[in-house]
């Protein structure tokens, strides 16, 4: 009955989506990443922005006005990968915060003898467990050309990978997919990554991947959806779960 009522609202909510067709427009193209997505793919995806508009609240930091455009250009890119998956793996958390380049939060560290030490660090987006998702908006503007990067899919990756808990490169698989098989992918994929970063060998994506499994996750899956040829030919077994987990083949796409 839930179900049933909650697909009723959500209907609801796209039928009065007062999003122009021009508004649209403009939005898709300037993503070059959601090429290739057919008609069918292209009218849901604008349905899950619909959704993503109207359940999350935008907020600008240092006075910076969130417009409309900039709302739509987010909101499509973060609905890339759930283009599959449904709006229902985005609850659990409501604001996205926008800068107008990147931050430096202070974080208190304690160290092995239990001192604290307040540590500055330069940012462009982060995603915090049930909190917000925050992003730079100069390196989120273009985040979708098609450069192997993508700041939105990064951290939104985090947040699917945050659903049964802390960032782990582990997120809820499906029922037909094979948790020793992602978890040998995967961990084989970060093991290699970790021994050719050390030595300074180029591994076709930033080696920020190699920091921690979480990260490894989210770098790889911004690659899947921008430069999805690299992921399949430097780690072919990861393109394959990746598939199987995402729902999509962006290299058949692309």
């Amino acid at each position: 009955m839930f179900d049933f009522f909650r697909s009723w609202l959500n209907r609801r909510i796209i039928k009065r989506s007062t999003v122009t067709a021009s508004q649209w427009e403009k939005a898709i193209f300037s993503l070059p990443i959601l090429k290739g997505l057919t008609d069918s793919e292209i009218e849901t995806l604008k349905e899950l922005a619909i959704l993503f508009l109207h359940h999350k609240e935008f907020e600008g930091a240092h006075g910076l006005d969130v417009t409309q455009e900039m709302k739509l250009i987010i909101a499509l890119q973060a609905c890339l990968p759930i283009l599959k998956l449904g709006w229902g793996v985005y609850d659990g958390w409501i604001t996205v915060i926008v800068y107008p380049a990147g931050f430096m939060p202070t974080r208190v560290i304690r160290d092995e003898y239990g001192v604290e030490h307040h540590v500055q660090s330069s940012l462009a987006g982060e995603a915090w467990q049930r909190g917000p998702v925050v992003l730079a908006w100069n390196q989120t503007e273009h985040a979708g050309v098609i450069d192997g990067h993508n700041l939105v899919i990064h951290e939104f990756a985090h947040k699917l990978d945050m659903q049964n808990g802390a960032a782990n490169g582990f997120p809820p698989l499906h029922s037909n997919m094979s948790v020793p098989a992602w978890t040998r992918a995967l961990s084989e994929g970060f093991e290699y990554s970790k021994r050719r970063c050390d030595r300074g060998k180029h591994i076709g994506v930033d080696c920020y991947a190699a920091s921690s499994p979480a990260e490894f996750f989210a770098v790889l899956s911004e690659v899947f959806f921008e430069r999805p040829g690299v992921i399949k030919q430097r780690y072919p077994e990861i393109y394959h779960q990746f598939c199987q987990y995402y729902r999509q083949d962006p290299l058949e796409r692309l």
